[in-house]
């Protein structure tokens, strides 16, 4: 039931064609596979047109010398939150369109045919809640969410979108490229006036419902991804070098248990050491090759 979608290749790296004994092995690891557990990364959504981080010449951190926002900036000061909103609300049109691509569609399938036994994303970009992935943890949150730091209180992101249009009817502000976020590339100048609004509820600081860089995952999310690593029997890793420890954990875990894992990633990760297989081929390329 996987459609065929002409994926974007603006930012992903180059790579050669799934070699077709690396597909037959990867056949077998899922064949043998009755309760897979699956965490996916930045590299899965790029064939959907969002750019990764650390990808070698497309990559964000090769591209320009931006870095993601840091959540202690962002509850100190005002200003930063300024201009993460006003950066925020210029690329949300384009970032919230983008659709889920094949790889989405194969893993949200093997879901439905019970092979699936949990999906964690790192993204934040809810292109898997768009295939229709349900046994899922987004680890790291979604930006289609935001809430209040103050009481707690949550809105969807397309309701702020109208918040802020209300407040800033005349800003307009030209996207000089749209990053990993959603966010997009705006100089000091375009971002002086925007107006950000508070909580409507209590007035406090509104934020999205994402882990920024420096935030933790909560314990309580930790616990429920170790309990569903528990009771699979392997790992698939697709489209994350797992540079990041919030992932990273629960690969030592599966090592730890003696999980098989097996790696679908452009370019190297941190698991190729202790990997039992690992595919360097683009994910929405080689997953709907598995049956």
């Amino acid at each position: 039931s996987v459609s065929r979608t002409s994926p974007n290749l603006a930012f992903v790296p180059a790579c050669l064609p799934p070699d077709p004994v690396e597909v037959e092995e990867l056949q077998r690891f899922v064949s043998n596979s009755k309760r897979l557990f699956v965490m996916t990364g930045a590299g899965i959504s790029t064939e959907s047109g969002i750019p990764d981080y650390r990808s070698e010449g497309v990559g964000l951190y090769a591209r320009t010398d931006r870095r993601p926002i840091q959540h202690a900036e962002f509850v100190r000061s005002a200003s930063t939150r300024q201009r993460y909103w006003a950066r925020n609300f210029a690329g949300w049109p384009q970032f919230s369109s983008h659709q889920p691509n094949t790889a989405h569609l194969v893993l949200r399938d093997w879901e439905k045919l019970g092979k699936l036994h949990w999906l964690v994303t790192q993204n934040v970009d809810a292109l898997h809640t768009k295939a229709g992935s349900q046994r899922m943890t987004e680890l790291h949150g979604c930006t289609h969410r935001v809430f209040c730091l103050a009481c707690g209180d949550q809105i969807l992101r397309s309701e702020l979108q109208e918040h802020f249009e209300a407040l800033n009817p005349t800003w307009k502000a030209e996207a000089l490229g749209v990053a990993p976020d959603g966010d997009v590339f705006l100089t000091d100048e375009q971002v002086r006036n925007f107006q950000v609004p508070d909580c409507r509820k209590c007035g406090g600081i509104l934020k999205p419902d994402v882990t920024f860089f420096g935030d933790t995952v909560s314990q309580e999310k930790v616990n429920f991804v170790h309990q569903r690593l528990a009771e699979s029997d392997s790992m698939l890793v697709a489209g994350s070098s797992m540079q990041v420890y919030s992932g990273y954990r629960f690969a030592l875990a599966a090592r730890e248990k003696k999980l098989p894992i097996a790696i679908l990633n452009i370019g190297p990760t941190r698991l190729d050491h202790f990997a039992s297989l690992k595919l360097n081929s683009r994910c929405g390329e080689l997953l709907p090759l598995i049956v």
